[in-house]
């Protein structure tokens, strides 16, 4: 009950900014994922989590890291290679009832062509006046996690993060907030919650108008405006439980409920008051040695040309090594999609030592 109690006030906590003027898609480069053996699974992880991603995904899942130090990385295209996404992430234990981890994440498009000054002052074009610059978001967080003395088997953790956004010397934003995650572990079941965004995440947006004012009038675009945006609350809530198949193999089994409060989404659960967009991954092991994975989720509506509807939805594969204290993933993901230019390959490493 005390759960119940927790993923309650977490989600009546999540209608507090619904009053602001707050857009509905904000700081998305944090709802990617990191970690090929998240994406593998569809990125259903909130009760998973249980090595150094879990600084991502919920940071009380760092508690269940074995080694002393571990770190990873991941790296990661889309868009056919334009956009590149990287993922560096290190936790350690304080103590034997508390973990703390560092992640860093950086997605940006760069070498984008500046032609502002494409013709000269003779009105020739002159491709030397061509320079380029990258636009690129990125994300520092602070975790810490900490074993529950009043409920055996709990285990709380918290985010604070900060926000860095940048479009060349044309406009930055700086954004903090935090995030809070719990996990509760029951004869071989776990149940996760993690609250993105809890106090709201406020990002301000300064723009250097005298490099882009003369611009913006000759093209008869309105002049950006120096502003502050704000993430609104996210609650996630997962369900897992690995089961012993054979001696040497085992099979994992997670689900996911991805819930927003901002108005309807066009995902496959909807409604004025929430969204829920549900996600389930499996992994299946031999000897916690070799993994092959699997996720679906976000079930989407698409309206055709003629007016009819269909569903689509993502599908994501994985597999994956470990070797001792090292641990290598692979994943593909957007299978299920009809556009190749989707298709991402994901890479991470991980290392204990």
């Amino acid at each position: 009950m005390k759960i119940i109690r927790i993923i309650g006030f977490i989600s009546l906590l999540s209608q507090s900014l619904l009053a602001q003027n707050t857009p509905k898609y904000s700081n998305e480069f944090l709802n990617i994922g990191v970690g090929a053996r998240a994406l593998g699974m569809a990125s259903a992880q909130t009760a998973v989590a249980n090595d150094v991603t879990a600084g991502y995904w919920n940071p009380a899942g760092l508690l269940n890291i074995e080694d002393k130090y571990q770190g990873t990385l991941m790296h990661a295209e889309y868009f056919a290679g334009i956009a590149q996404y990287d993922y560096l992430a290190f936790a350690t234990p304080v103590d034997s009832n508390s973990h703390i981890g560092v992640s860093i994440i950086r997605f940006g498009v760069d070498d984008i062509p500046d032609t502002r000054f494409l013709y000269d002052i003779n009105g020739a074009i002159n491709y030397n006046n061509i320079t380029f610059f990258s636009s690129a978001d990125y994300a520092f967080l602070l975790s810490y996690a900490r074993r529950s003395n009043l409920i055996k088997g709990l285990q709380l953790g918290a985010n604070f993060k900060i926000v860095h956004r940048q479009a060349g010397d044309f406009a930055t934003a700086w954004g903090f907030g935090l995030d809070a995650g719990a996990q509760l572990e029951r004869n071989g079941w776990v149940i996760g919650v993690m609250a993105r965004d809890i106090t709201g995440t406020f990002t301000a947006w300064n723009h250097n108008l005298a490099l882009i004012y003369d611009i913006y009038v000759q093209t008869g675009n309105p002049i950006p405006q120096n502003s502050v945006e704000v993430t609104v609350p996210k609650l996630s809530v997962g369900v897992a439980k690995r089961f012993p198949v054979f001696q040497n193999f085992g099979f994992l089994a997670a689900l996911d409920l991805a819930s927003t409060f901002d108005g309807q989404r066009n995902v496959l659960i909807r409604s004025n008051f929430a969204s829920i967009d549900p996600r389930i991954g499996v992994e299946a092991d031999y000897k916690q040695k070799i993994f092959l994975r699997f996720g679906a989720g976000e079930v989407q509506e698409i309206k055709d040309f003629d007016g009819t509807t269909y569903y689509t939805y993502q599908m994501n594969f994985g597999v994956g090594l470990q070797f001792k204290q090292f641990a290598i993933d692979y994943a593909l993901t957007d299978i299920g999609d009809q556009a190749e230019a989707l298709y991402s390959n994901v890479f991470s490493v991980k290392v204990g030592f």
